[in-house]
């Protein structure tokens, strides 16, 4: 946390097979609304935000001339979410075409990432990250170990959460395969009568060594601050052990790199927008699914590709495969895919899932410019 940063040259990129061009949303990076709360309130939306953002595409398109080129949006985290939604905004009032989407570490339904306990697929969405976790430590972590798991947990876990937590045999039945999965005692396991929330598994697994494990990547640990007390509060070993050093990466980047400054802080991440964003009025919770039905049912010639991280608890890598399973084929099922990488939210600062993620980008990019009749 405290290490200078270290600008490399990044053996992944992806500029052989495309151009990029990057924007951060008003009030990140170095991004400022211009105006008073009114418009703060209008851009810190889902809906206001993917309008705007929809202005600033098209401008930008228009200004470069680049309106015969095919158009890929990558989001990463809530870009995910917001990528669909920003398609949508662009064909609908921009009148601008998009050929592609590579949603990153995504959240497609805000619902699947709640844990209730009286809702049982809540637990299954969870459960295989926690096993892939679990899996990695064990130097087992195949792509075998991990579709068993994944089918357990779609068939006899969830049949014996259905059954409730008044049925004790059911949750007797799951208890030993369930304490394997996620490596916590069993007696624990019988206690929570088979729900087992990612905060209790961050802390649990890594009780006997006195380590916390992250939400963004449970197979990343840092000290408990409070290792002997009941309940402990602490930082994410990844999410706040980055902050500092990829703002002052950034800032070199910008600065002594590129030889451009600017008077304001580089906002890596704003919780200032984070507290006053209007999620809107709906009883339902935010969802993309529609939008992401549209653009695939919409052109024939549209493709999504999702990545995600396998021991990522933030953003579950099964709750968007369940979610990717209800969709139709729509011609053909190569235009959709989804690829689970080893690593968490940011599976990438991973060497090998990195190279892994650039070879299916550069597929994908090739497939997308095939079908816009290009080389």
């Amino acid at each position: 946390m405290s290490s200078p940063p270290a600008l490399v040259t990044n053996a992944e990129t992806w500029l052989p097979f495309t151009d990029l061009v990057f924007v951060d949303p008003p009030g990140t990076g170095y991004s400022r609304v211009v105006g008073s709360g009114d418009a703060r309130r209008q851009f810190w939306s889902v809906d206001g935000d993917a309008e705007g953002l929809a202005v600033f595409v098209r401008k930008w398109i228009e200004q470069n001339a680049r309106q015969r080129s095919p158009k890929v949006l990558v989001g990463e985290s809530y870009g995910g979410f917001r990528a669909p939604k920003l398609a949508r905004a662009l064909a609908t009032r921009e009148g601008v075409g998009v050929r592609g989407l590579v949603l990153v570490s995504p959240v497609l339904d805000f619902a699947a990432l709640g844990q209730r306990r009286h809702d049982p697929q809540s637990w299954v969405r969870h459960l295989p990250s926690m096993a892939a976790t679990v899996l990695e430590q064990r130097g087992a972590g195949t792509p075998q170990a991990l579709a068993a798991a994944e089918e357990w947990a779609a068939t006899d876990y969830l049949a014996a959460l259905m059954r409730g937590e008044r049925d004790a045999a059911a949750i007797e039945r799951i208890v030993p395969r369930l304490a394997e999965l996620t490596g916590l005692d069993p007696a624990l396991v019988r206690q929570l009568a088979g729900r087992i929330d990612t905060a209790t598994f961050q802390r649990e697994l890594y009780r006997a060594r006195g380590l916390v494990g992250s939400a963004y990547d449970a197979t990343v640990t840092a000290f408990d601050p409070s290792p002997s007390a009941a309940r402990s509060h602490f930082p994410d070993p990844v999410l706040d052990a980055t902050k500092a050093p990829l703002t002052a990466a950034m800032t070199e980047l910008y600065r002594g790199r590129l030889g451009w400054s600017h008077d304001q802080p580089y906002r890596l991440l704003n919780d200032e927008v984070n507290s006053n964003w209007n999620w809107g009025r709906g009883r339902s919770a935010p969802q993309v699914v529609d939008e992401v039905r549209a653009f695939l049912s919409g052109d024939r010639a549209a493709r999504l590709l999702v990545v995600h991280g396998a021991s990522d608890l933030v953003t579950p890598y099964f709750a968007t495969k369940l979610i990717l399973d209800q969709l139709p084929v729509y011609g053909a099922p190569e235009r959709s895919a989804l690829a689970v990488y080893r690593g968490g939210h940011m599976f990438y600062s991973l060497d090998d899932s990195r190279k892994a993620m650039r070879r299916d980008a550069e597929t994908f990019f090739r497939a997308v410019l095939k079908g816009a009749g290009g080389e």
